[in-house]
């Protein structure tokens, strides 16, 4: 898959400035998405006034899986933005990436004034951002797409570097003593999903890093082929998740093996808050998905209303950050108040 050459900037100041009033970067809720029909959100964020500008339409389009709670972190971000911005927010998701190019057909039909989406499978996405393009559309990426989206066009994008933050991971397990991990991705053919399991590999220099896919939608398979595989090998050190509800899973499959491997993650949820703090999995990679919510609507409502774009054509980073044993209190403490 061809590449951007760009190299994008840490714009922490201008993250800052545009996420201002906006303390908490990551909201643990209790709801789950259940995707299908777009949604209207455009209330969300208590305590929250709106713009004194037009009300306005944005549709945000994701590959969310069904029970996968990372992406509620991700809705209450982007309904904080909503709230403060005047902003309609239809918010609908489909893991397929056939379905998810029609939804965002769908938003672009429909007429709406923006589309944030997240490109898990790029080239599904060519045409319909295309599309939105010709309609006069604006679109932002967030989450997924690093490599692709500024050759689609696309002028802003939020969200992390998965190959950086995998390799980051995956020196850090080095540094642990760690030398032969799994490595779980739950969508196969997703390429932030593979970029992070590939840096890891580069990461972990000296050991090897192995991926197993499993169905994401079905935990029961997850923990049955994680069971599988430790039993199969019990060199097995690590298990690399690549989401807070796979690594939850993981900690289950691990007892019913008993098999004795750390479990580390990227992305995180309450629930997976409270497994660091009792020691069920050692530590996390946070991207901050309240923040590129927020973010990937925030930055079209300028674009919309004031003609402004966010990071001058590069990605804006919002992550990676460790969660473990050193900051685990404080972040659990503000999970009790609704603020990350």
């Amino acid at each position: 898959m061809k590449k951007t050459t760009q190299r994008p900037r840490k714009l922490r100041t201008l993250l800052a400035a545009t996420a201002a009033g906006t303390a908490a970067l990551i909201t643990v809720v209790g709801c789950s998405s259940t995707g299908g029909a777009p949604r209207d959100t455009g209330d969300g964020g208590a305590g929250v006034g709106s713009a004194g500008t037009k009300r306005l339409t944005i549709a945000m389009v994701t590959h969310q899986q069904p029970g996968d709670t990372f992406w509620d972190l991700i809705r209450k971000g982007a309904e904080m933005a909503a709230k403060k911005d005047n902003v309609t927010l239809r918010y609908s998701n489909d893991p397929q990436a056939p379905n998810q190019a029609n939804l965002v057909q769908a938003a672009i039909d429909s007429k709406v004034d923006g589309i944030a989406l997240t490109l898990s499978t790029p080239n599904a996405f060519q045409a319909v951002v295309q599309n939105a393009q010709k309609a006069g559309i604006p679109v932002s990426a967030f989450n997924a797409g690093y490599n692709d989206y500024a050759r689609m066009g696309i002028q802003q994008y939020f969200g992390q570097d998965e190959t950086t933050a995998g390799v980051a991971v995956g020196e850090r397990l080095a540094k642990e003593g760690a030398k032969k991990a799994i490595c779980i991705i739950q969508q196969q053919g997703q390429v932030q999903l593979e970029s992070r399991c590939a840096g890891v590999r580069t990461g972990l220099a000296g050991g090897t890093v192995e991926n197993l896919n499993v169905n994401g939608e079905d935990m029961t398979d997850v923990q049955s082929k994680v069971n599988a595989k430790l039993q199969q090998d019990p060199s097995i050190d690590t298990v690399v998740a690549l989401g807070a509800p796979f690594a939850l899973t993981a900690t289950k499959a691990v007892e019913s093996a008993g098999a004795k491997p750390r479990i580390v993650t990227f992305d995180t949820n309450a629930a997976l808050v409270g497994a660091i703090q009792n020691g069920k999995v050692a530590w996390a990679v946070d991207q901050q998905p309240y923040l590129q919510g927020y973010l990937a609507i925030d930055s079209l409502w300028l674009q919309i209303i004031n003609g402004n774009t966010i990071g001058g054509g590069q990605a804006v980073f919002t992550g990676p950050a460790f969660i473990d044993k050193t900051n685990v209190d404080k972040v659990a403490e503000l999970a009790k108040g609704g603020t990350r």
